[in-house]
């Protein structure tokens, strides 16, 4: 197994070590690097990417990478891992979901050397980085206020998707197309794999989310030979092949009871929502059997906002 040179960096084989990848810089001249994490075994294997905060104030997925990197199981038996710990450092440290020039990096592919900062990040990704792994995970969490239950995300269709997702094995795989712009439809272009997973929601650390996380990695690592042993998943993976967001009809003050992950069953009742005088209240319904896969846990809301995600 040969040495690796990644930015000017040699990595041997057995090394560990961050790689600083200069991005740009601040209007005060400030450097901003992207740092990498890079393991390698002493034997052959596929590379895998962990990439978290695309959307600086996801951070759940934050917490899943620097835990793998922390607790030292990150480093492989077989093959490399390519770490990205932070994506969207700017994000990030203003703890919102864009980049400063108000674009959303995960709508910003494949990028542009000259172009927006989110488009100048986005093309370091691709160049520079896509090209020395083989497969990937990008770690997401609900946005908006939206709550979702650990779950990964791909193509179904594509079976090199569907066998990601199943040994990563979260407690649910959703069905979702590639979307333009977006990093795994660029990743898609180049022939490489990438799922999502999503769990919880922005600003807010979910244990249960981060250690599916952690557990889902550690599987995957070894489906790709790249580990002798991982954590048995504790819940059956449930493939789900579509999904429909239940939407709010009218204004006012939405309650429910319900978690995401529960099980529902057409016309059951999902909540209800009042207006904040005490004159109406209406019950929402749900539209068809499933799962509760994202949850709004916003309770204000207007008409037509999403209130629950169910999968089926």
């Amino acid at each position: 197994m040969d040495s690796i040179t990644f930015n000017g960096k040699v990595i041997a084989p057995g090394e560990q070590r961050y790689v600083d990848l200069r991005i740009a810089k601040l209007p005060t001249h400030t450097p901003i690097d992207l740092p990498i994490y890079i393991s390698r075994a002493r034997q052959e294997g596929p590379t895998l990417l962990l990439t978290a905060g695309l959307h600086g104030n996801e951070i759940n997925g934050i917490e899943i990478v620097r835990r793998l990197i922390a607790s030292k199981v990150l480093h492989p038996e077989r093959g490399t891992v390519v770490a990205v710990p932070v994506v969207n450092i700017y994000g990030f440290l203003q703890q919102e979901r864009y980049l400063p020039d108000g674009k959303d990096l995960n709508r910003s592919f494949p990028g542009n050397k000259n172009g927006s900062l989110a488009g100048r990040v986005a093309f370091a990704i691709v160049n520079q980085i896509l090209p020395i792994i083989d497969v990937g995970v990008d770690f997401h969490t609900g946005g908006a206020s939206k709550d979702n239950y650990p779950q990964t995300r791909c193509v179904l269709a594509h079976e090199d998707n569907r066998e990601l997702a199943a040994a990563f094995s979260a407690p649910f795989t959703l069905n979702s197309p590639l979307i333009d712009r977006s990093f795994r439809k660029a990743a898609h272009r180049r022939g490489k794999s990438i799922i999502v997973y999503e769990g919880g929601e922005s600003l807010r650390l979910d244990e249960q989310a981060i250690q599916h996380g952690i557990d889902g990695t550690l599987r995957l690592m070894k489906w790709l030979s790249m580990k002798s042993t991982a954590p048995q998943a504790i819940l059956a993976n449930r493939v789900l092949e579509k999904s429909v967001w239940v939407r709010a009809r009218v204004s006012g003050l939405f309650r429910t009871e319900l978690q995401p992950g529960d099980k529902i069953s057409r016309n059951q009742p999902l909540g209800s929502i009042s207006d904040p005088f005490g004159e109406t209240e209406i019950e929402v319904k749900s539209p068809s059997n499933g799962y509760i896969v994202g949850l709004n846990r916003l309770p204000v809301v207007s008409a037509g906002d999403a209130l629950i995600h169910l999968g089926h």
